[in-house]
């Protein structure tokens, strides 16, 4: 018997929701085959199966969040010599050193498909609800007296004891309590939480959003310590997965999906954080789109995948962040951090939203690695195949929704960066070439930034070395066709 547990998929991930079962009690899986669709505070992923057997239990409903390492399905390997039992015996608590479906992308063929990005803004927040864990133990009656159990009136007393005032300090947690993730530590932030005086029902000690939620909803004030456990059924009982859209009248109600929600929460976040600008530049890529055109059959037999002209301006983009370090940076308390490298985030829509890919090390990169790290991120984000790692670290982000006919807008900046570039239609325009009029390709290329740490000066002149190089490379001998 192989027990399935709610795989790590990242350093900050502490939870994950089960959108939906992909197999039934009774089914039999095959290794590497699909098990169910989880949902973390970075990506929505499928779990693979690390073994062949029959599945024997599950244990988590659709719908249910739970802590990484929770036992959430039983598989029938073989192993034990027992036939798979479908009967409720009870037994909540897995084996304990059952293998862990770790890994939510083992596909290979995807890197292959030829798709480009063609997003909007950014992606990637968080949304979690309580967490779930099997069976709850009875009440257990340790050190602290009656008290262990609150009764309801006390709740509603306004300023009583801020937390800090509990009856006896917090116990340590061992070091995986310190592990807290990015929206976790916003909420703190937002309400004046102390961190260390909120009990913490995830993994190994560590504080959960449904954690802070509980403390902001009782007004600051940190509720009387229950054991972890205590708060396992109810999460059983509110599923997550949004009900069916519903008509009423002339309307149609659809429920926000964990996506949306997390889109929203990012980008509301982000605008209430950066005091946001934007300036916008117009670019004659006339040489670019005749070039194009000359190579890309020749470019796609070659590699593997489409030429676009996101690749070229991503090259473009790089070089201005070299020259100008305080645009590839971000704010952290009193200092500004200036990245010696550039991830270059790209923003990729797909069926459930948007979400940003991120390639890593683009500034080693020549115009072929980066067409081919796109297309790959662009077809696994598509196919719900992202790790959670591939999602982080962007020190800046391109978005590209100029397939769409867009010709100027302004992105929400994909937070902590200092800027956001967004690359428009190219379209025919008359311009004035040497004091004659002329039929050439022109781009608007603008950006949104953040003025807390750069000025208008600096993000004019960035943006003039953007176009420069755009109007001024040979990209040719770049793409060796």
């Amino acid at each position: 018997m192989t027990s399935i547990q709610m795989p790590q998929l990242g350093e900050t991930i502490v939870e994950g929701t089960i959108l939906k079962w992909l197999k039934n009690e009774g089914d039999t899986v095959a290794r590497d085959e699909p098990l169910f669709e989880i949902s973390t505070d970075k990506v929505d992923t499928e779990v693979p199966s690390p073994v062949a057997g029959t599945v024997s239990k599950i244990l988590v409903q659709e719908g249910a969040t739970v802590p990484v390492g929770t036992a959430v399905m039983e598989i029938d390997d073989g192993t034990s010599g027992a036939a798979a039992s479908v009967e409720a015996s009870g037994a909540a608590g897995s084996p304990e050193d059952s293998g862990a479906a770790g890994s939510s992308d083992d596909s290979a063929a995807a890197s292959t498909t030829p798709s480009a990005p063609e997003p909007v803004a950014d992606a990637a927040a968080s949304e979690s609800s309580s967490p779930a864990a099997p069976a709850a133990a009875p009440p257990a009656a340790s050190a602290p007296p009656p008290a262990a159990v609150p009764p309801p009136a006390p709740a509603p007393v306004p300023a009583a004891a801020p937390i800090a005032a509990s009856a006896e300090p917090m116990p340590d947690r061992g070091p995986r309590s310190q592990i807290l993730s990015p929206l976790v530590r916003k909420l703190a932030k937002e309400h004046d939480l102390d961190l260390g005086q909120i009990a913490g029902t995830g993994t190994g000690g560590r504080i959960t959003k449904s954690d802070v939620m509980a403390v902001i909803a009782a007004g600051g004030t940190a509720p009387a310590a229950a054991p972890s456990v205590a708060a396992t059924a109810p999460a059983m009982s509110a599923p997550a997965v949004a009900a069916p859209p519903s008509v009423v009248g002339a309307e149609e109600i659809v429920p926000v999906t964990h996506i949306r929600k997390a889109i929203a929460e990012h980008m509301l976040a982000s605008t209430q954080t950066s005091a946001r600008a934007w300036t916008l530049v117009e670019v004659d890529v006339d040489r670019l789109v005749k070039l194009r055109e000359r190579v890309k059959d020749a470019f796609a037999e070659r590699y593997g995948v489409k030429l676009t002209y996101l690749p070229m301006v991503v090259r473009a983009t790089v070089d201005a962040l070299n020259e100008y370090p305080d645009v590839n940076a971000r704010l952290d308390g009193d200092s500004i951090v200036r990245h010696r490298f550039v991830n270059m985030g790209i923003a990729v829509s797909y069926d459930a939203g948007l979400i940003v890919p991120v390639v890593r090390g683009a500034d080693g990169m020549n115009t072929v690695g980066i067409a081919r790290a796109i297309a790959d991120l662009a077809a696994r984000a598509r196919a719900h195949q992202l790790k959670p790692d591939e999602v982080q670290g962007a020190t800046f982000t391109i978005t590209n929704p100029g397939p769409y006919g867009s010709v100027a807008s302004v992105p929400i900046i994909n937070q902590p960066n200092a800027g956001i570039l967004s690359l428009d239609a190219i379209v025919k325009r008359a311009v004035v070439v040497d004091d004659a009029i002329a039929i050439r390709s022109i781009v608007n290329v603008s950006m949104s930034w953040d003025h807390r740490i750069i000025d208008g000066e600096l993000a004019t002149r960035f943006l003039a070395r953007v176009k420069h190089n755009l109007e001024t490379w040979d990209f040719a001998e770049d793409i060796g066709v």
